[in-house]
């Protein structure tokens, strides 16, 4: 202030000096006129720059003024250097809120911010799914008016937000379960949170599920066995029943063991996810020997068996799996299969060199709603007939985790009455050309 205030006494004096020096040679009114001019063209100067500010100021791009000179040059330099800063400030700061909207949008939960009043201030397009909301549209809108789940409804009104909230049935579908908590933040402001547990629910019911037919399934033999045992301990049965009973409960404690054995099959190959090793399988040598002979050992003369295979094709994989898959299919026909019938078993390629190991029987069949849930683990279409035949519900829940190992595929193509075939496709990637040899 003081240097405008020294530059513009300055000016004064400059022009009371020119008038009093040219008085004497142009007169007064000329002397007058002169320094009226001498004041009017730096006022002019200012005048015309200051526009020039007003006009770049309304349009926002002060950083782009025209250099000016004199006093103005360091004004007009301090503005410029203010408004680059300010500005670079404002970038930085909405490439950070910009960063902070991309990581919300990234995230894999729900998130929805509240004001003071409950209202919507914004969400991510996660909660939009999730609550059916559009942000655009619910903007400012109080979220018990859009989430008129009653649960919701209490535990907002309630305000006691130390534990979530668990909301069955929501999304489009109806079909998302959603862990919601409440976290105050900021000046009375709330965010909430919105994790999708359906599939965490779904693996909890499974678990039940599991437990209480393994329960179940232990408990049926083992009832039989104790019921055996106290018989034999309280009466005197004559050699002849003793063994029956033993050979009853023997029966019952190999049931127990198979289901021993498939439960621990079933857990290394879902704690394996790791593709198959790729190793030869000589499918038309030890394997086919291996199949053939359990195969007939099972059935003991009750089915005839075709076995149909291409001695060319060699498989990629674990041979133990193989055996075991090849093996369940095969058992699980010979099971369900009447007396008398007949059961194919086949090792071939398709057209498009995928090996395609197939196991058709003549047995009942099995209608069309059950087909999608045979590879449950304990799915039973007959449960009894199943127990009765020795079956632990478990044999094609591993064929389906062993064929996934493979890359294979699990198909089954059943009419009630007329059998059924049970189909695993492997890759041609898996499939191996062999020379006379390798046979």
């Amino acid at each position: 202030m003081f240097a405008a205030i020294t530059r513009f006494l300055l000016l004064l004096a400059s022009a009371a000096i020119l008038y009093s020096l040219t008085q004497s040679i142009w007169g007064n009114w000329l002397s007058f006129s002169a320094s009226l001019a001498f004041l009017a063209l730096p006022l002019g100067y200012f005048y015309i720059k200051l526009s020039v500010l007003k006009k770049y100021l309304q349009a926002d791009e002060i950083e782009n003024l025209p250099p000016a000179f004199g006093y103005l040059e360091d004004v007009f330099f301090r503005l410029q250097r203010s408004a680059r800063s300010s500005k670079k400030r404002i970038a930085d700061v909405e490439r950070q809120h910009q960063r902070f909207i991309e990581a919300f949008q990234a995230s894999p939960n729900g998130i929805v911010m509240l004001d003071n009043q409950d209202q919507i201030e914004w969400c991510n397009s996660i909660a939009e799914r999730f609550f059916g909301l559009s942000f655009k549209r619910d903007a400012l809108q109080r979220i018990n008016y859009i989430l008129r789940n009653p649960d919701f409804i209490q535990y907002l009104s309630a305000r006691r937000f130390e534990e979530p909230l668990l909301i069955e049935k929501m999304g489009s579908a109806s079909n998302l379960s959603l862990l919601l908590q409440i976290f105050p933040f900021a000046e009375n402001h709330r965010l909430l949170l919105a994790q999708d547990v359906t599939d965490l629910r779904k693996a909890e019911a499974m678990r039940r599920d599991f437990v209480a037919n393994v329960s179940h399934e232990m408990r049926t033999p083992l009832t039989v066995m104790m019921g055996f045992l106290e018989t034999m301990q309280s009466l005197e049965l004559e050699p002849k029943q003793k063994k029956e009973y033993l050979e009853l409960m023997m029966f019952q404690g190999h049931r127990m063991k198979s289901l021993v054995e498939d439960l621990l099959i079933l857990a290394n190959l879902e704690s394996n996810a790791l593709p198959a090793p790729t190793k030869l399988i000589v499918v038309s040598g030890s394997v086919f020997a291996y199949l053939r002979g359990d195969a007939d050992a099972l059935s003991q003369g009750r089915h005839t068996f075709r076995f149909e295979c291409d001695a060319t094709a060699g498989l990629l994989g674990d041979e133990q799996e193989i055996l075991s898959a090849f093996g369940n299919l095969i058992s699980n026909a010979i099971r369900y299969t009447p007396d008398g019938g007949d059961i194919t078993i086949q090792w071939d390629r398709d057209t498009q060199g995928r090996g395609v190991f197939s196991v058709r029987d003549t047995g009942p069949g099995i209608s069309a709603e059950h087909l999608p849930r045979l590879t449950e683990r304990f799915y039973r279409v007959d449960r009894s007939r199943s127990r009765d035949t020795g079956g632990t519900g478990l044999g094609l829940a591993i064929v389906k985790h062993i064929a996934s190992r493979h890359q294979a595929q699990l198909l089954i193509e059943s009419v009630p009455g007329a059998g059924s075939t049970f189909t695993l496709v492997f890759p041609a990637e898996r499939i191996a050309e062999l020379i006379p040899s390798a046979l």
